[in-house]
Parts: structure tokens; sequence; C-alpha cells
């Protein structure tokens, strides 16, 4: 199955990954500063170091090969008649009549956003039963809390 990412979400992944490759000299300077002190069994700037150093590493790593098994989705060119990946969702909770302003996306892309927007994963227990769901369609949450059923208002 192909695993899909916005426009917006691929240029956030590839604006970390160039944070890391920035980082990176850094990190290996303050490696060598703190080897240089001496003993490295009692030495906790060199401890500390090496970590920041794996953990640089490990997170390049992850996002490199996720960048390059992603598919990049224009949002733009889908077509709003369905709930779809990109979609801007209007929903309503039918319990309480709560209004929920979510955009699904990969599971790249779950972070805070600048709009009003929460960004929700396509394969989330909320993102899944919502695709291929029309305004005025009811779909239900199976959620640790028990049964939540919601109704599609909108659809950007």
């Amino acid at each position: 199955m192909a695993q899909y990412i916005t426009k917006e979400g691929m240029k956030r992944l590839r604006i970390r990954l160039q944070k890391l490759i920035k980082e990176r000299p850094i990190v290996i300077k303050q490696v060598v500063t703190a080897r240089e002190m001496g003993d490295l069994s009692e030495n906790a700037e060199y401890h500390a170091a090496r970590e920041r150093q794996k953990f640089l590493e490990n997170e390049f790593n992850r996002l490199k090969e996720r960048t390059e098994h992603l598919q990049v989705i224009d949002t733009v060119n889908i077509p709003k008649d369905a709930v779809r990946f990109g979609a801007r969702v209007l929903v309503k909770e039918l319990k309480d009549n709560s209004l929920r302003k979510v955009q699904l996306v990969g599971v790249d892309e779950i972070y805070e956003s600048e709009d009003e927007y929460e960004r929700i994963s396509i394969l989330s227990p909320i993102g899944k039963p919502m695709i291929g769901k029309k305004i005025g369609d009811n779909f239900t949450v199976i959620a640790p809390i028990g049964k939540r059923e919601f109704e599609i208002l909108e659809i950007k």
C-alpha cells in the first residue's frame, strides 16, 4: 500500500533533514572536545554528546528512508465530493453537537498547525471510517471510551 504525504508535509520533512545535516558537525565537534577532557568512563559531557550524535543519526536515517518511500499528493487536484486524503473536513459529534475541523493527512504529518485544522492520520481510528463519506453521512469511531458517532458537515 502506498504511503501518502501532502506537499506541505514533504516540505516539512525535507526542512527537518536539512536541520539535522547542519547540526551534525556541531555535535561531532562536541564529541571530539569532550573526548579530549580525559577519562571517558566518567565523562558526562562525552556521553551526552555521543547520545545526541546517535539520536541525530537515527533521526536522519529514519527520515531519509521515509522520504524515499512516500508518495506526494497534491491535494488541490483531489475531488471534494467525498472525504479523501488531504481533505479538510468539518465534522459534528452527534452526542454533544461539538464541531471539529480536521485535515486527513499521512502518518508523518501529525503536527501542530498554524490554521484551525487538526491534522489526523488517514490510518487513525477517526480517519479510517471517514474515508469515502460525503456531506451528510454519519460514521462511527470505535474509541477506548466507546463508540462515537460523527456527521460530515463540510468537505474542502
